[in-house]
């Protein structure tokens, strides 16, 4: 239904370096890098960074959302420690959000933009 998701940017080297390190952990490589843009997928770009110059630092509950399943709960854990080595803060350490639903396990990061980045997966 959803072909590709982006988000806003203040400095497109230090986001794709922490995109990079992020995102390899679910499978995704960057596939397609232009001036102002970089998209990272496994089959095409599905997640793209976009700079925008003058863009303000975010504050904490601004910026976008945006969630990757994960294969298993190991991934979840790596993305998340991925993100906080990368310099990215913890929005919610992994585990088990039962009022998400029942197996709902996940991971919650800031990017150095204030984008919430989640990965989860779903234990029986």
């Amino acid at each position: 239904m959803i072909d590709h998701v982006s988000v806003a940017v203040r400095d497109l080297a230090a986001s794709t370096r922490f995109y990079e390190a992020v995102l390899t952990t679910l499978g995704f490589a960057k596939l397609e890098q232009r001036p102002a843009t970089v998209g990272f997928g496994k089959a095409y770009p599905e997640f793209w960074i976009n700079l925008r110059e003058g863009l303000s630092p975010l504050v904490e509950g601004n910026g976008a959302h945006v969630c990757f399943r994960a294969r298993s709960t190991a991934l979840v854990d790596a993305f998340h420690a991925a993100a906080l080595a990368a310099g990215g803060v913890s929005d919610g350490a992994p585990g088990l959000r039962p009022q998400h639903g029942d197996g709902y396990y996940a991971a919650f990061v800031r990017d150095h933009d204030g984008n919430r980045i989640e990965a989860v997966t779903f234990v029986k």
